[in-house]
């Protein structure tokens, strides 16, 4: 008896640990940014990006610590004189979805005529994918 529980709680840790595991995997996305101040009429759009190596949770679909994309993007307008960017990152799997999702939001702020657009080329911005940090964990063990 306690033979079948030691195997059982093996068999419920490798379980949960495949699970961890397999919750990230990485993939090819594209990738764009908007950027808006409310201190003015200026608004960025980047150019639309692959990603080779880009980290999406499996379940969800979401693309790994999202939030920090946007970082770069607003710590690359802080360096380049915008004082309070407001960062928007997009994403997609597809390359044509990508391209309706930027059209969209552009087309938004051209019809209002109200905003300055301006572009960020992919030679003055790249997006570094971001690793989870149990990969990076794993690859340092090895």
């Amino acid at each position: 008896m306690k033979n079948k529980c030691i195997y059982l709680g093996v068999l419920v840790i490798l379980f949960f640990a495949t699970i961890a595991n397999a919750a990230n995997k990485q993939t090819k996305l594209y990738i764009y940014g908007v950027v808006t101040s409310f201190n003015d009429s200026t608004i960025y759009f980047t150019d639309i990006m692959e990603l080779d190596s880009a980290w999406v949770d499996s379940k969800t679909g979401f693309l790994y610590s999202r939030d920090n994309y946007s970082y770069q993007l607003r710590n690359y307008m802080r360096k380049n004189g915008v004082v309070y960017p407001t960062c928007i990152t997009s994403y997609a799997k597809k390359r044509k979805d990508i391209e309706k999702k930027y059209a969209k939001v552009k087309k938004k702020y051209i019809e209002k005529k109200e905003f300055n657009i301006k572009y960020i080329p992919a030679n003055e911005f790249k997006y570094i994918p971001i690793v989870p940090d149990d990969v990076v964990t794993e690859e340092k063990k090895k």
